[in-house]
């Protein structure tokens, strides 16, 4: 998804939610089974990623809030604010003070 979105790849890029719909076929295919994302997980990442308006390498940081809010994380520690733009995970600066 991080490929096909991202515009510096492809031109014109495909659009999210083209992206989001493959993968959702792809992901009700009998054989296809995910390693660690479990159920209930795509929904998050397809909201996250919608709702954050993210592409390219940003669907990166979309796929670890999902894991995180899958996994009942709801704080995660980084420097990097772009993880502001995905509600539901607080975010704290480890290397700020409080």
């Amino acid at each position: 998804m991080a490929i096909v979105t991202h515009p510096r790849i492809y031109d014109p890029p495909s659009p999210l939610p083209v992206a989001l719909e493959a993968i959702a076929v792809w992901l009700d295919a009998p054989g296809c089974r995910p390693l660690a994302e479990g159920s209930g997980y795509f929904g998050r990442l397809r909201s996250l990623a919608l709702g954050g308006r993210v592409h390219g390498p940003a669907i990166h940081d979309a796929r670890v809030a999902a894991l995180c809010l899958h996994h009942g994380v709801n704080e995660l520690w980084t420097a990097d604010r772009d993880f502001g733009r995905f509600p539901g995970l607080k975010t704290r600066n480890p290397l700020v003070g409080t």
